[in-house]
């Protein structure tokens, strides 16, 4: 037996009678589009609809969650991995009780431990599973290998965008790799968009048709659209002022539009559509990709 199929036994057997997380990454072509605020604001929405939530920084580059929660992490996911820290013990919580947790440079070594050590870092990400109810993870900007591994191990994908040109090429060269990716399966996954900074909602609408008619020309990857949300100075000022525009400010347009996402992507009909893996499952599929890497003579 090789260590991916140890690694999925392992898996099955922590998922036995547990409550599974819903898991939703959050990424875009380039930086600088709003990918973390959405992160943030639809996490302060999650909360007011009653659900548990947790954010996973994932874009190791930078520390813009951090940032927006106003409190610096004495630990990250390497403390889980390397040190033998409890799962609890690295969660910051942040604005309304939702929790934080700093991505670190954890991922990039899964490929190297042992069955004994998976099997305890599963462990602690399935007692993840069962303190909240929605994982979201924001990702890196781009097309790196990090970033699209995140993005395979996720059955539900927010991908932001804005009006601008090279926003929207870099959003295409994305779903390309996206769906380019070996172990990328179109059925377990749903893309859904977001445009952001735009003037109107016919805007947001044209916008995302645009985007949406390439990509089912020369991809064929169904996507839909979850929203837009506006340009708003109140936003600009939230986040000056290293708040949450949801919390600052919640009778904002851009707040208002957060409000309605959140509403959509917790329908009780929308929740049914989804696949949900876990977080357990989520970093399974990650450290299965890159056991197969590893012994494929790549990365």
């Amino acid at each position: 037996m090789d260590q991916a199929e140890q690694l999925r036994n392992i898996i099955k057997a922590n998922q036995v009678q547990r409550p599974v997380a819903r898991v939703i990454t959050v990424t875009s072509g380039k930086g600088g589009v709003g990918k973390s605020n959405t992160a943030i604001n639809l996490a302060i929405q999650f909360r007011k609809l009653g659900k548990r939530v947790i954010i996973l920084d994932a874009d190791f580059g930078l520390a813009n969650i951090e940032i927006m929660f106003g409190a610096i992490p004495k630990h990250n996911l390497s403390d889980l991995i390397y040190q033998g820290m409890n799962i609890k013990d690295i969660i910051t919580w942040g604005p309304m009780e939702v929790g934080f947790i700093s991505g670190g440079s954890g991922i990039a070594g899964l490929s190297n431990l042992n069955k004994d050590y998976l099997n305890y870092i599963v462990q602690n990400l399935a007692e993840l599973d069962s303190i909240t109810d929605v994982i979201i993870v924001d990702t890196g900007a781009g097309i790196s290998d990090a970033v699209l591994e995140f993005l395979v191990a996720s059955g539900e994908i927010l991908l932001v965008t804005t009006p601008e040109p090279t926003s929207i090429t870099d959003s295409y060269s994305l779903i390309k790799a996206l769906n380019r990716h070996p172990r990328f399966n179109q059925n377990d996954t749903k893309v859904k968009v977001i445009t952001n900074r735009v003037e109107t909602e016919d805007e947001g609408t044209k916008l995302y048709n645009k985007l949406n008619a390439v990509v089912a020309k020369y991809i064929k990857l169904p996507m839909e659209f979850l929203g837009s949300i506006p340009q708003d100075n109140l936003l600009s000022r939230a986040v000056m002022q290293q708040m949450p525009v949801s919390l600052q400010s919640p009778n904002a347009k851009s707040a208002k539009a957060y409000e309605r996402m959140a509403a959509i992507l917790m329908d009780k009909q929308v929740e049914k559509t989804v696949t949900k893996r876990g977080m357990a499952g989520f970093f399974s599929h990650i450290a299965i990709g890159r056991k197969l890497s590893h012994n494929n003579g790549g990365e």
